[in-house]
């Protein structure tokens, strides 16, 4: 019994300790990505244009669809597997567990890579409804075995709660893909936009190559997991048989995946509609790229900018959460849960708050698209929808109940695609817009009641709602006023001027946040 309230404790300090570094490491991570990714979105939009940005943008909902049968849910497994068994203080079966993950993984991805090379003509033409995107599918056939790679491995390092090699991992990824395809754009694309498409999708393979072989060797340079164990080994842990634990994970990432498929599935049918109906509403073709490739490419990239800091949280709570579900420590469970929507809804208000006052500007200064500006104002109310509910699915997948993640993601989805077939066609891209709203609302809605219903834990509103509402709409009325004023007199470039007063008011707000204790160290004790 002393060893296990030891435990218990250790795990308490040492999971939140964890949480909070890794947090902090993907979030640097991520920051650097998403500055990179926008600086190579803007590039983009430049050498390839809006239509041919528009036909890019449609290979990404296949490459999400294989991705969650060869990765999404034998990475969550192997995360999810790792952490309990670090939970019993036992490393025998992590090596194990990591192999068998990454040879399952592997072999689907190549049988997924072989059939999208052999049918890229049929899924471009009867499924994107673009034959002009069958060569970049052909290439993009080939990262499939890469990517269940890296995507193991970062889950191994997840469930063990080290973060640093997954960070990395994203920026190197993300600065050899942007290196070679702005070489390949000047070499080889010289304003040939089908051209400047491939080199993309060439340089998207390339930098997951390279991502894939530094994680692999990784796993040879760090600590092993033996040597994480603090409170020393579990002399009666069992040891598993590489069958039971391929069975373990069998059992984990099937309904993931499954369901994940559904939703990626449901997800690209409604990225294909939206083109789609816009040219029911009267657009010709390239309008319909056009007006899709802004929103997909410029406009929501924004908007999902923040989401460095909830993603990076989200991936280390699924741990946390099922290691301390295996040890019973409901408290630990329960206070997690309580910061986690906290900081996901004062990042959620504050980015709300810089959209509706910058979005237009940053709109025009960034990508000289006054639409990109008007689909950031409409956008800005989703933040906070946006980010408390990936939050709360990682939560309630690191219980154990993905399908409750699953059903409420399928209701939502459906309800968007109902909400796009219907206003589209008459309403034109508002639509979308106002799909995508409703649609994030339902899920939202259904992810807390289960919450609520299912976790003990306390909402401080002040402080998660109140508190920062007002913050953020005062400093925001304060900082724009003298923006209006500064910008018309000052000789900075336009675009750099608007992010520097972006990244102040961000200071201001935390500053405030600070001083008004809306955010507080005991929140990490």
């Amino acid at each position: 019994m002393k060893v296990k309230q030891a435990a218990i404790a250790g795990s308490r300090h040492i999971g939140r300790s964890n949480i909070l570094k890794g947090t902090l490491i993907l979030t640097l991570a991520g920051f650097a990505t998403r500055v990179i990714g926008f600086l190579y979105k803007i590039f983009l939009s430049k050498v390839m244009g809006t239509e041919w940005l528009g036909i890019y943008q449609l290979v990404f909902p296949v490459y999400g669809i294989a991705f969650t049968i060869y990765a999404t849910g034998i990475q969550t497994a192997i995360s999810r597997l790792i952490a309990a068994e670090m939970g019993r203080r036992n490393h025998k079966n992590i090596g194990k567990i990591l192999r068998s993950g990454i040879l399952l993984s592997i072999s689907i991805a190549l049988i997924l890579s072989f059939l999208l090379y052999k049918f890229s003509d049929t899924v471009a033409l009867h499924f994107l409804l673009e034959p002009r995107s069958a060569s970049s599918l052909r290439i993009l056939a080939l990262v499939f075995p890469f990517c269940g790679i890296t995507s193991c491995i970062n889950g191994y390092y997840y469930g063990l709660k080290k973060a640093g090699v997954p960070a990395s991992t994203q920026l190197i990824e993300q600065i050899i893909r942007v290196i070679v395809v702005y070489t390949a754009a000047f070499t080889v694309g010289k304003d040939n936009f089908r051209v400047t498409c491939e080199m993309a999708v060439i340089g998207l393979v390339i930098g997951e190559i390279a991502s894939s072989l530094y994680n692999f060797i990784s796993i040879f340079i760090t600590k092993s997991p033996k040597d994480m164990l603090y409170l020393g080994p579990n002399l009666s842990a069992v040891t598993l048989r590489r069958r039971q634990i391929l069975k373990n994970i069998l059992t984990l990432s099937i309904p993931l995946s499954t369901n994940r498929l559904l939703i990626n599935i449901l997800h690209s049918v409604e990225a294909v509609l939206i083109p789609t109906m816009l040219r029911r509403s009267g657009l010709n073709t390239a309008e319909a790229l056009s007006t899709y490739g802004t929103l997909v490419g410029m406009s929501i990239p924004f908007i999902m900018f923040p989401t460095a800091v909830i993603n990076s949280l989200a991936v280390l709570l699924l741990p946390t959460v099922s290691e301390a579900q295996a040890m019973d420590n409901n408290d630990m469970i329960g206070r997690t849960t309580s910061v986690s929507i906290k900081y996901s809804l004062i990042i959620g208000i504050m980015s709300t708050g810089i959209f509706l006052l910058f979005g237009n500007n940053l709109g025009i200064s960034i990508f000289n698209s006054e639409e990109a500006g008007r689909y950031l104002i409409v956008l800005a109310w989703i933040c906070p929808l946006i980010y408390i509910a990936t939050t709360l699915g990682s939560i309630i997948n690191g219980l154990g109940k993905a399908h409750i993640t699953f059903i409420n993601s399928i209701v939502g989805t459906i309800a968007k695609i109902v909400i796009i077939i219907i206003l589209i066609p008459h309403r034109g891209i508002d639509g979308y817009l106002i799909a995508l709203l409703i649609g994030q609302l339902i899920i939202t809605i259904m992810d807390s009641i289960h919450i609520i219903r299912n976790i003990p834990f306390q909402f401080d509103a002040v402080n998660s709602l109140l508190k920062p509402g007002i913050i953020v709409a005062m400093s925001g009325f304060i900082l724009k006023s003298i923006y209006e004023y500064l910008h018309k007199i000052t000789h900075l470039h336009q675009a750099v001027f608007l992010l520097l007063f972006c990244f102040i008011f961000c200071i201001v707000c935390l500053i405030l946040f600070i001083i008004t204790d809306t955010i507080s160290k005991k929140d990490f004790k």
